[in-house]
């Protein structure tokens, strides 16, 4: 038996990450292959910038015992500092755009990290676009060093280094294409690097989220006006400084249905649970397999794990409110609920349940309001007004029932109805219980409502 190896700092796991072959999805004449980088300790591929960054930082003395370290982040940067400084007792302060996953801010929160939560709508220049406001942070901080990923050498550093030699000693030297994206450009400049001069004829390819400028600059040298995409920690509104485009040989834009809807296949055929970034990197990388006409070997990236993803592309009702699950569509008032009766998905409680039930059931499913259901037929509505009432001098009354506070006036209406029927019940605040031929086919909200007419936009 060989000896046990043990660690002796977290650190020390970062990097040496496995890579996977892809066998169940359809890559063409190609075998594509996954490097798991959610493997890392921080749960992704950051975990190996924060790493090198700090580091050299502290070698080039730019930052002191006790100081701030102050970064801009959109996706898992923020984790790998957190982590790395956590360990090296550096407080961190982060900026971060508003479309962050909560449960990445949870993280970040948990590691000890400051959050200052900005807008993800304005561009550079901005006072609130979040790399702005980081330089302007470490202006106005004693002992901070702003990370800067975006310009800091060591960034693309830790890839030519680290993540390119690894992935050329795994392929045994047999390999044709690296399929990455670019939130800094870290990854793609440093294993483009690497590749350049142990293997120029391995490609370089960009994986880009519809709206990002980046594959335009890559297919015809032109900086189009910047879209918006769900996708978390790649793409861009500008080039950063440490992304070397000149290295890339095709781009591929991928839209971000189809990156998130091959994430959620890249859990069910290959039981592997990845980020948005990811299903963005593995649709390029299946779309590159697929063009080609002889077989390649091609390696792409599980950037981080899903597990940061399950109340958003995991979750089929965030999916259904963004517009990326088509489901059949009726024409009338069925079309505005989220949680359709004949799919199963009416959260309800039973007139006989305890009010401790129902608001277990309203914190867990994220709503205001339940109908309550006897024997199939809706009988009430419980909203936590109602629950508020009954408890707020008598928490003894969370054992009561729910018959005895629910609201037995209904405001029912037919699919046939129009969308302007619907704003009287919401004057009234109260919601809309959408029952035919005596069947409840289940209830809308206001935020329903606000959600279709969003959904309506161009």
């Amino acid at each position: 038996m060989g000896a046990d190896v043990t660690h002796g700092s977290v650190l020390d796991l970062i990097g040496n990450t496995p890579i996977l072959e892809l066998t169940k999805m359809d890559a063409g004449p190609c075998q594509l292959f996954v490097k798991l980088e959610s493997q890392n300790p921080g749960g992704s591929i950051k975990d190996r910038i924060g790493l090198s960054m700090i580091n050299a930082a502290e070698r080039d003395g730019k930052i002191k015992p006790g100081g701030m370290l102050i970064e801009a982040t959109a996706g898992n940067t923020g984790l790998g500092l957190a982590l790395v400084a956590a360990q090296k007792g550096y407080r961190l302060t982060l900026v971060v755009p508003d479309k962050m996953s909560q449960e990445k801010i949870f993280h970040l929160k948990a590691m000890g990290a400051e959050v200052i939560m900005t807008r993800s709508d304005v561009g550079k220049g901005h006072p609130e676009y979040y790399q702005d406001m980081a330089e302007r942070l470490q202006r106005e901080t004693e002992n901070s060093f702003w990370v800067n990923q975006f310009a800091n050498p060591a960034n693309p550093l830790a890839h030519e280094t680290g993540t390119g030699p690894e992935i050329w000693e795994q392929m045994d030297h047999e390999l044709d294409a690296v399929v990455c994206g670019v939130g800094s450009g870290g990854t793609l400049s440093g294993i483009g690097r690497f590749m350049g001069k142990v293997a120029p004829h391995v490609q370089m390819v960009l994986a880009d989220p519809e709206g990002s400028v980046l594959a335009g600059i890559v297919e015809d040298g032109e900086m189009r006006e910047a879209g918006s995409w769900v996708v978390e920690g790649i793409g861009e509104d500008f080039v950063p400084p440490n992304c070397d485009l000149s290295l890339v040989a095709e781009a591929h834009v991928v839209p971000d249905g189809e990156a998130l809807h091959t994430a959620r296949e890249l859990l069910l055929r290959e039981g592997v649970l990845a980020g948005s970034s990811s299903g963005t990197l593995i649709a390029a990388a299946l779309s590159y397999c697929r063009a080609q006409t002889e077989p390649k070997r091609v390696v792409t990236f599980v950037c981080d794990s899903g597990n940061k993803y399950l109340s958003k592309m995991f979750n089929d009702y965030w999916m259904i409110e963004q517009g990326f699950v088509e489901r059949k569509q009726h024409g009338d008032l069925r079309d505005l609920i989220t949680r359709r009766a004949d799919e199963g998905g009416v959260v309800s409680v039973a007139p006989s349940d305890t009010l401790l039930i129902a608001y277990g059931r309203m914190r867990l499913y994220d709503v205001s309001q339940l109908p309550v259901m006897d024997e199939g037929d809706i009988v009430g509505i419980v909203d936590e007004s109602d629950i508020l009432l009954a408890v707020h001098r008598h928490p003894d009354r969370f054992g009561g029932l729910v018959r005895e506070v629910m609201s037995s006036r209904l405001e029912l209406v037919s699919p046939a109805m129009s969308i302007d029927d619907l704003l009287p019940v919401f004057r009234g605040d109260h919601v809309a219980l959408v029952v035919e031929d005596g069947r409840f086919l289940g209830l809308i909200t206001k935020v329903d409502l606000l959600n279709h007419l969003r959904l309506q936009i161009p």
